[in-house]
């Protein structure tokens, strides 16, 4: 019998719990449809489900396939769909997410380097951990993440590097300097994105700070740029960038850390299971964009098991 057949059959039960309702909702005879569900638990090795005269549940084992069946059907469905429209030549919008540090002139390139494709490209302003969760429930087809990341059920493409200075107020006395380094802004507070906006990144950076002999007297959290500049201007720490805040405000200067210190890596990712034909596409026009901008380089983005997350962040190796 077909396999996703009988995924579909035991869906039903799992859902309906009552093989009466179960089987008038698959049009197939009662008997029938017991007949095919033992033969799946003969298959699978478990028995899926506890039945007597009164009630049907789900066993440990029938929980787990009920989880995994909807994700595989689903799966088949989309592969199905987007092979129809392939082969129709009507390939459906590409939905990426972005993050909110993005340059938009980079934004910019992308849609309009994408253009001839003869696909709408929807861009979505979102963090790494939003992304994370809409690729997993198939609501991005790509998402371009910071990393590191859990990619667990993704591929990534190529990825870009981009090294970050320090934004700080011009009235700073280390604004006098034409670079400095972490151990330099100790005794400072930092003004970084939220945690739960990117927890590999904010980790991987608050460590890299640490063993560079800057441990920030105070925290404070911002993700949109100009509360970053406030937060700058007013005193309440210095911020990493990549220069493009600095150059809004002329009462903050940007001096940049010795090479490999910090840097921001960003990778276009996609889930592994029936993608979207034009996401390796993606991946590369959007590497091209960005090291085309003048500030960023090619990186690596797989760790080795010896090397530590926030070896990647700071460029170790």
């Amino acid at each position: 019998m077909d396999p996703l057949r009988q995924l579909r059959y035991f869906i039903a039960v799992a859902e309906e719990l009552h093989f009466g309702r179960a089987a008038e909702r698959l049009r197939i005879a009662q008997p029938a449809l017991s007949q095919r569900i033992r033969k799946l638990e003969t298959d699978i090795g478990a028995r899926l489900l506890e039945r007597d005269s009164r009630r049907v549940e789900l066993t440990e084992a029938g929980q787990i396939l009920l989880v995994e069946a909807r994700d595989l059907i689903a799966r088949w469905e989309r592969a199905k769909s987007l092979v129809g429209k392939a082969h129709r030549g009507e390939i459906d919008a590409l939905r990426v997410g972005v993050p909110p540090e993005l340059a938009g002139r980079v934004l910019a390139a992308i849609l309009t380097a994408f253009e001839s494709r003869q696909v709408r490209v929807d861009l979505q302003e979102l963090t790494t951990a939003e992304q994370v969760r809409l690729l997993a429930d198939r609501q991005l087809d790509a998402g371009l993440l910071q990393y590191p990341v859990d990619v667990v059920g993704l591929e990534s493409g190529p990825a870009v590097e981009t090294p970050l200075g320090v934004v700080l107020p011009r009235d700073s006395p280390l604004a006098a300097r034409a670079a400095l380094t972490l151990a330099d802004l100790a005794g400072h507070g930092l003004v970084i994105f939220p945690r739960a906006a990117a927890p590999g990144l904010y980790d991987a950076t608050l460590r890299t700070c640490w063993e560079h002999g800057f441990r920030p007297t105070s925290v404070q959290h911002a993700r949109n740029p100009e509360f970053v500049l406030g937060m700058v201007l007013s005193g309440r720490g210095v911020a990493f960038d990549q220069g493009l805040v600095a150059q809004k405000e002329p009462r903050v200067v940007w001096r940049p850390l010795p090479e490999g210190t910090l840097s921001w890596r960003l990778a276009l990712t996609w889930p592994a299971a029936a993608p979207h034909p034009l996401v390796r596409e993606l991946a590369d026009l959007i590497v091209a964009v960005v090291q085309g901008d003048g500030a960023s380089r090619p990186a690596p983005i797989q760790d080795t098991p010896q090397r530590r997350p926030w070896d990647v962040v700071a460029g170790r190796t």
